[in-house]
Order: structure tokens, then C-alpha cells, then sequence
């Protein structure tokens, strides 16, 4: 029943509202900030390796490895799956397409996350993210509220939840899994795993996900890039059947639910979150001379993991041979596919890319989830109560992992809607002050000078402390 009911209001919020509220968000961010995500990609590459301002603060490069362990996961090779299962081949096309525009709306969601950060006063450290752009520049403390209790809802219940399913069903394949007792054996070592990990605060999250990241998906696209060489002669037969089925209208609005319009934009929204509200918490702890500098580099952040990550993996299916069908959706196809070009070693590698995938999605989800705690109660909360609050999100993980795909999905699905609902009309609202820091970013750069960002170079007047 419960199953039913959150499947019924994930299919509302997907047929049409979010995938219009998403493609007409990336426009508007686009063009309003002149196509940054083409026109600024070099730079976004070169500001990504510069040094923090202050020794020992968070880099540019940390902040986009804690964002990129959320987002790079297990939807990078389950949510692909599933999306190609159900939605056909043209689900890449509209991955591609958010991931696109999306790196616009990322852009301009990071840079406010920067403009209207705060600064610890006992540790200097900075922080901020959508709940506190809300409340600083709208003056809406409820709804700087719903918003930071839809995203402790979405990142620490169900994504990680989610994510926990996800692990343990690359396990069915194998023969010692049993349906009834192995996915709950597995949700309790990966809630104590991942517990011992966050119990070690932020601090030793940015350190875990800065090292893992790049070396789990250098790793995972090296091997995609060897069943793409191993199949080359399938590259142009792939790519005719995701443009067909990209425009195939009639069997689109015939089953809008399942078709490659919706899977890919709920699988490519999933991977991404570009506009989710997710990567600017990570965003604002960046110790960065101005704004536009981490709003690159989180733009950057969304073409790693859909043009690259979900590419490759998209690839690495279709170009397999083995056809994807409704039945196999998500670690079944994988390893099927897997297994075909490497045999029995195959769902071994997927079975580990699956569990670095995971824990780095578990964590950075974890660290999200304290800055939002945070804000709630207009402190950092004390070691007792983080305490209590990480048992319970262990607790999640646990259950996660004895759910079924249908009701973990939709379920995320939903939470992950409400936070599009209400960032993305904000950022909307607030896109001035993004738009300006740019226009004063590029001005600077034609000058020669490394950009130096104050409140006052772009007539602000709401609360900046940080950098007035």
C-alpha cells in the first residue's frame, strides 16, 4: 500500500513538472549566465587545482571530491542500468541533456552557496549551502527550515537507503546469496563500516573522499573504456539507437512513466543533482578568493559524473551485446553485460566498484546531512547528539538494504523532488547576484588579476558576512 502510494506521487511529480521545471531552469541559467558550462570549461579546469587560501582550509579540489563522492554512486551503474532497462536506449540522450543544462543551474546554486556563506568564528572555517541562502537573501526562515529537513530526509534516509540496496544486490549474483538473510548481513556491515568512517567528523570525510574518488572512478572508466575498445565495431549501431530512441515521440508519450524522457531525467537528476541543493553544503566550505571560482568547479563536477562516469557505463552496457530488458534492471544487466566481456571476472569487479562507489555515496550523503543539522539548531551539534543522530542513519542504511528496488527508488525519487521544488525557484529568484559575481569574475580575469570578491564590488545588500 505504502509501496503504491509513493509510486503513484513519484510518476505525478516526474510526468511533466519536474522534467519541464529542470530543462526550462537549465535554459534560463544558461543563457542568463551566457553558456558557462561551454564557454568556461577551460577555466573551470584551471581553478579547480588552485591552492586554499589559508593553509590547512578546504581547496577547491576537496570541496568537488566530497560533492563528487555524493554524486559519483551507485547510480552511476545502477542508475544507468535501470534507466536503460526501462526507458530504452534514448535515456542516455536525456541523462546527457540534463547533465548539460545542468551544469548551468550547478554553477549558479555553488556561486550563491559561496556569496552567502558564514565563517566559524572559534575555527575560521566557512559553511553554508541552500538553508542559509534562503534565509540570508529571501528572509524565509521556514522555509530555510523545510528545506534543511527535506535534505536530512533525502541524504540520510533515502539515498542512503537506496544506496545500501543498491550494494547488496550486486551480491545476488553469486551463489551463496540468500534473499531472505544475505541483503540484511550486508546492510549491517556496511551501516558499521560507514559508521566508523563518519564518526571521525568532517575533517576525516574530506580526507577519505579526496583520496577514494579519483582513484575509483579513474579506475571504473579505464575498465569502461576497454569493453567500448573491445566492441568498437558496435560504437555506431549504439549511438543510432540512442538518438532513435531519444525522438521516438509515440512510444514516449504512448508510456510517458516509462519512457526514455523520464528515466533519463529522473536517473541523469539522480546522478547529477544539478539544482538538487546537495553540492552547495560542500560548495561554501571551499576557502576560495571568489565566489564564481567554486561555482566552476562544481559545474565541472556534473559533466565528471554524467558525461564521463554515466557515459561510460552506458557504454559499457550497450556496447556488450546483451540487450537490456525490464527484467534485468539494475545489478542483474550489469553483470550480465560485465560477463560478457570478461567472463567470470566480470560481476567480481562490479562487485567491488559497487562497494567503493557506495561508501563514497554514503559518507559525502553523511556530510551533507551535518551541515544541514547544523543549521537547525544554530550550532554545530555536540558529539552526544552526533552521536545518537549517526546510529540512527546507520540504523537506515540497515533497513535500506532489505527493501525492495521499486519502493527504494520511488522513494528517493520523491524526497529528491522536494528539494528540486524548492531550491530551484529560489536559485531562480536569486540568480542576480550570481550573474553579477560572474560579470565581475570575467572582468577581473581580462585585467590579469586573480579575482577578489567583496559583497560591495556587486551592490549587495542582504547579509555577506563572510566576505564584507
Amino acid at each position: 500500500m505504502l509501496g503504491d502510494m509513493i509510486a503513484a506521487l513519484s510518476n505525478f511529480m516526474y510526468t511533466y513538472l519536474l522534467v519541464i521545471l529542470l530543462v526550462a531552469a537549465g535554459l534560463f541559467f544558461t543563457v542568463r549566465n551566457r553558456f558557462p558550462q561551454l564557454r568556461l570549461l577551460k577555466e573551470s579546469i584551471r581553478v579547480v587545482v588552485e591552492r586554499p587560501e589559508k593553509e590547512g582550509s578546504v581547496s577547491s579540489f576537496q570541496a568537488l571530491m566530497v560533492s563528487t563522492a555524493s554524486r559519483v554512486g551507485t547510480g552511476n551503474i545502477i542508475g544507468v542500468s535501470v534507466a536503460i532497462c526501462v526507458g530504452g536506449y534514448g535515456a542516455v540522450f536525456w541523462m546527457w541533456l540534463i547533465a548539460l543544462l545542468g551544469g548551468a543551474t550547478a554553477f549558479t546554486e555553488s556561486t550563491l552557496a559561496q556569496i552567502y556563506k558564514r565563517r566559524n568564528p572559534e575555527t575560521g572555517e566557512s559553511y553554508g549551502g541552500p538553508a542559509y541562502y534562503i534565509e540570508a537573501a529571501l528572509h524565509s526562515k521556514p522555509l530555510a527550515v523545510l528545506f534543511a529537513l527535506s535534505l536530512i530526509a533525502t541524504y540520510a534516509g533515502g539515498f542512503n537507503m537506496l544506496c545500501s540496496y543498491n550494494l547488496q544486490s550486486t551480491f545476488s549474483g553469486y551463489g551463496f546469496y540468500n534473499p531472505e538473510l544475505t541483503p540484511w548481513i550486508i546492510g549491517g556491515v556496511v551501516a558499521l563500516l560507514t559508521g566508523y568512517c563518519v564518526m571521525g567528523g568532517g575533517k576525516r570525510i574530506i580526507a577519505f573522499a579526496s583520496t577514494l574518488v579519483p582513484i575509483m572512478g579513474g579506475l571504473y572508466v579505464l575498465v569502461a573504456l576497454v569493453v567500448i575498445i573491445m566492441n568498437l565495431g558496435l560504437i555506431p549501431q549504439v549511438f543510432g539507437r540512442i538518438f532513435a530512441g531519444a525522438f521516438d515521440f509515440q512510444a514516449i508519450f504512448a508510456g510517458f512513466t516509462g519512457s526514455a524522457v523520464m528515466q533519463g531525467v529522473k536517473r541523469g537528476l539522480f546522478s547529477n543533482e544539478a539544482g538538487v541543493g546537495s553540492a552547495p553544503n560542500a560548495a561554501a566550505s571551499a576557502d576560495v578568493s571568489h565566489p564564481v571560482k567554486q561555482g566552476l568547479v562544481q559545474m565541472l563536477s556534473v559533466f565528471l559524473d554524467t558525461l564521463v562516469i554515466c557515459s561510460a557505463t552506458a557504454f559499457m552496457l550497450l556496447c556488450s551485446g546483451v540487450e537490456p530488458t525490464a527484467e534485468m534492471q539494475g545489478a542483474p544487466y550489469v553483470q550480465q553485460a560485465l560477463s560478457a566481456s570478461f567472463g567470470t571476472l566480470g560481476p567480481v569487479f562490479i562487485t567491488v566498484a559497487m562497494v567503493l562507489f557506495a561508501f563514497t555515496t554514503l559518507i559525502g550523503n553523511l556530510y551533507y546531512v551535518d551541515n544541514a543539522l547544523a543549521f537547525l539548531l544554530g550550532h554545530v551539534p555536540s558529539k552526544r547528539f552526533m552521536v545518537v543522530f549517526r546510529l540512527v542513519a546507520m540504523g537506515l542504511i540497515f533497513l535500506g538494504a532489505g527493501l525492495t528496488l521499486d519502493l527504494v527508488w520511488n522513494l528517493s525519487d520523491v524526497l529528491m523532488g522536494i528539494m528540486v521544488l524548492i531550491n530551484i525557484p529560489v536559485i531562480a529568484i536569486l540568480s542576480r547576484p550570481a550573474a553579477a559575481a560572474l560579470r565581475n569574475y570575467t572582468r577581473q580575469r581580462k585585467e590579469g588579476k586573480n579575482p577578489v570578491f567583496r559583497a560591495a564590488d556587486i551592490g549587495l545588500k542582504e547579509k555577506t558576512d563572510y566576505w564584507n
